[in-house]
């Protein structure tokens, strides 16, 4: 029991000096003073820790700008951590734009970061301008040929615009309008190739920039190349469209003269049989005047050598077109 006693005591000892230590962070507080930034032990360090705020990171983010000559509290570095913003960013961010002079403030470089954008890039695209190179852009000039532009924007970020201003996407996106609609009212390609300069310069005036989170410099035509003869494709496709239309408008027609031409038939075979119905009704119709008395056996038989003689000068018409049109054959044929 009494060795146990000494043991429990060191132990409880150890436990008591890590807890204090953890919540009262000397060490820190101790690197602070002589660093010439003014930490409270209690108001400030102990207080973190019971917010649960590390104290380290904010404790040297404050030397960090003090020596950078910032004047900078550790309440606005911690309740900027608090928002979920990155203060080893914010710090990093304002002293670039101290020593390259842009004037940026702890207010706007904490809206920036809090915005999602990272702020320390934006300041160094600030202060070195960033080129960004556009993909291939395809227009057509007025005489159908098809011209490809390719393009590097060189931007500088716009700290004032950078909070709810548009990003990279919306400057690939106006640069390759505006170069669409120059090539486009462009009457011929070959003044494009000429002067590819003039691409860049009217692009350029069209200021593009507004509303974003960039300010353009300068728009460099890299490379510009001839593609498809667009017109003539646009032309061909119309050729064949236009044959096709034709090709439907005649195979109507022809449908409609073949419809006509079976309504005919139709017609002629049911008159026909009509003929056939009323020839069939003659000798009924004989009949009958023989028993009623209005037709003699005589007036039959002279109808019957009418119908008679009819028919041999039929027959003998016939025979006379077909022998002249033996006697033809051999005449042709010389």
């Amino acid at each position: 029991m009494d060795q146990i006693l000494p043991l429990i005591v060191i132990g409880g000892t150890l436990i008591f000096v890590f807890i204090f230590l953890y919540y009262v962070p000397l060490g820190l507080w101790i690197t602070a003073y002589f660093s010439g930034v003014k930490v409270a032990i209690f108001s400030d360090l102990v207080a973190m820790r019971l917010r649960k705020v590390p104290p380290a990171p904010i404790v040297k983010a404050a030397i960090t700008a003090h020596k950078a000559d910032l004047p900078l509290s550790v309440s606005k570095l911690e309740a900027h951590f608090l928002a979920g913003g990155n203060v080893n960013k914010v710090i990093q961010a304002l002293i670039s734009a101290d020593k390259a002079n842009l004037g940026l403030t702890f207010e706007r470089a904490a809206a920036i970061d809090l915005a999602g954008r990272d702020v320390f890039e934006a300041v160094q695209i600030s202060v070195n301008p960033k080129v960004i190179q556009t993909p291939i852009i395809t227009a057509v000039a007025k005489d159908g040929i098809q011209v490809k532009v390719n393009a590097r924007v060189t931007v500088r970020a716009n700290l004032d615009r950078l909070v709810g201003g548009a990003t990279e996407e919306t400057i690939l996106a106006r640069v390759g309008e505006g170069i669409v609609t120059t090539v486009g009212s462009a009457d011929d390609h070959k003044k494009v190739l000429e002067n590819p300069d003039q691409i860049s310069r009217v692009v350029l005036d069209r200021g593009l920039d507004s509303g974003t989170a960039f300010e353009i410099l300068s728009i460099d035509i890299a490379d510009v190349d001839v593609g498809n003869n667009i017109g003539a494709a646009l032309q061909i496709d119309q050729a064949e469209a236009d044959l096709k239309v034709a090709r439907a408008r005649a195979e109507e027609r022809r449908a409609m003269a073949v419809a006509a031409e079976q309504e005919n038939k139709a017609k002629i075979q049911e008159m026909q049989a009509r003929v056939v119905e009323a020839e069939a009704e003659v000798p009924k119709a004989i009949a009958e005047a023989f028993r009623s008395g209005n037709l003699g056996i005589m007036d039959y038989y002279n109808m019957k050598n009418i119908m008679s003689d009819t028919e041999m000068r039929q027959s003998i018409a016939k025979g006379t077109d077909a022998t002249d049109k033996i006697d033809d054959e051999p005449r042709r044929k010389k």
